[in-house]
């Protein structure tokens, strides 16, 4: 019987997860199964005691569940610890369930390999204050930008994450409403408002010609972020798909012992994504 692995959200059927770990399963010669289960808040207790009871081995966790899950392992990585949300659960081979945060760590390799961004001495502006955001703050935070502020819809959760991070790196936080009205390096977006169709509500100087924009969410076409960032002529606009792939590739190692190519995964899930998008013009 294949060892059994699943990604669970609301919503969850457009997650590409069990596409790029069967990818990775197949390079590393690995038997697997994984799957997309939709669990609704209410019910995440009792489906993750069930999935383990079953034989599950792992689980890569979206939202909304991202924060609330760290209560229902029995340890966290360093990362999740301190990030306060968990991505990954993995079933240790003494029963225990480790918890680890792998989002961070795929944004930055990301951005950094994949995309050839420097962020030493750069401004960021991070849109969200949920589970993703905290997921990529410390790590952002290691690549030493000049300053990085948080904007949310609720000013409080933003100065929450001021004062959690705030040792390791210059902060600031406010509503979106209180963003400088002046151009940023780097606008990184994780709020889930992609999901609603809603477009940020900051100064339009946030985005000039020199800013690069990024969106923890992926799409088959544009993301509403990404639409607007474009509208007002920044330098690049990029949904997320390498974090993405990048993200899975640690928590295949993680559960595996193994690390995946994922250069030519991301090849393959580009064009899948264009494909889409084409058949729908």
């Amino acid at each position: 019987m294949n060892d059994r692995y699943a990604v669970i959200g609301q919503p969850i059927s457009h997650s590409r997860s069990p596409w790029i770990h069967a990818r990775f399963a197949r390079q590393t010669q690995q038997d697997i199964q994984f799957d997309a289960i939709e669990v609704v808040p209410a019910r995440l207790t009792e489906y993750l005691r069930h999935f383990f009871a079953d034989g599950g081995k792992g689980l890569s966790v979206t939202l909304p569940h991202k924060q609330a899950v760290t209560q229902l392992v029995q340890e966290l990585t360093p990362r999740a610890a301190q990030a306060g949300a968990i991505n990954t659960i993995l079933l240790r081979q003494d029963g225990a369930l480790l918890g680890d945060n792998t989002d961070g760590a795929g944004l930055v390799r990301d951005l950094t390999q994949n995309l050839g961004i420097s962020i030493v001495g750069r401004r960021l502006l991070l849109l969200g204050a949920g589970g993703a955001a905290r997921g990529v703050l410390l790590p952002l935070l290691g690549l030493a930008p000049q300053e990085i502020f948080i904007a949310n819809r609720s000013p409080q959760r933003a100065h929450e994450l001021v004062e959690r991070f705030s040792k390791f790196g210059k902060l600031r936080a406010g509503g979106f409403e209180d963003v400088p009205a002046r151009r940023f390096d780097l606008v990184i977006n994780a709020t889930a408002a992609n999901l609603a169709g809603e477009k940020p509500t900051i100064p339009v100087q946030t985005v000039g010609t020199q800013t690069f924009c990024y969106d923890l969410a992926y799409a088959n076409r544009d993301t509403p972020f990404l639409s607007w960032a474009q509208e007002r002529g920044c330098a690049r606009a990029v949904m997320g798909l390498g974090m993405l792939v990048e993200q899975a590739a640690e928590q295949f190692q993680l559960w595996r012992e193994v690390r995946p190519d994922t250069s030519s995964v991301l090849v393959a899930l580009r064009a899948q994504i264009s494909s889409a998008a084409a058949a729908t013009e």
